[in-house]
């Protein structure tokens, strides 16, 4: 667990923040803010998702609109709420048309999550969704069959706990996938110490798209 301190206001947080990056012409001409990551720099639960949609863009904050709702829900009934966790996206600016983050976008953004990543320290890390667990693994994820799965994964120079999840928008196209995502969100709690929910925790696994 992070030693450091802080909260939404703090220096640290502050370190966090990217306050100006050209790197991506693309993203900087469909951005209209960097998206930085949320919650308590000491948070021992990290979740970490693709990129800003619409919705983060016009707020500045990661997982707001209805994946967001659902996130908040999930981790509700995993006992903790959202000031309980850091949140924050493999790249920080919105994408043109909501498509996914290059290649080349992810790898220029990286050194920010990995600055992240070492600051917090987390007990786990969480995966929303299948671009930010092959980024994170740097292999090939089936989402579909790997969500709830734990593994290992070289991040900020350490070897760390990784937790793959669907993304939570899979459950608002799919409603049966709402609990498989639910079960992992309170594996994710469980597994890091932070949860307030007992029960078996759960395998996560469940019939997921592609997300």
């Amino acid at each position: 667990m992070s030693e450091h301190g802080g909260d939404a206001d703090s220096p640290l947080d502050e370190d966090l923040r990217v306050p100006a990056c050209e790197r991506c012409p693309a993203l900087v001409e469909s951005r209209s803010r960097i998206v930085d990551g949320v919650g308590p720099t000491d948070a021992d639960l990290l979740f970490v998702g693709e990129g800003p949609g619409a919705n983060e863009d016009e707020e500045g904050e990661p997982f707001v609109g209805r994946s967001g709702d659902v996130l908040d829900d999930a981790l509700q009934d995993a006992g903790l709420a959202r000031a309980d966790v850091r949140i924050t996206n493999c790249v920080r600016c919105r994408p043109p048309d909501n498509r996914d983050p290059t290649t080349a976008e992810l790898a220029n953004c990286r050194g920010h999550l990995e600055s992240e990543i070492d600051r917090l320290d987390p007990e786990l890390v969480v995966t929303l969704g299948k671009v930010p667990s092959e980024h994170l693994l740097d292999r090939s994820v089936a989402i579909t069959s790997e969500s709830g799965e734990v593994v290992d994964a070289r991040l900020a120079g350490e070897s760390r706990r990784v937790l793959l999840s669907v993304h939570p928008a899979a459950t608002l196209y799919d409603r049966s996938q709402r609990d498989g995502f639910f079960e992992t969100i309170a594996r994710a709690a469980e597994l890091s110490g932070v949860g307030g929910r007992s029960g078996d925790g759960g395998d996560g696994q469940s019939r997921l798209g592609e997300f």
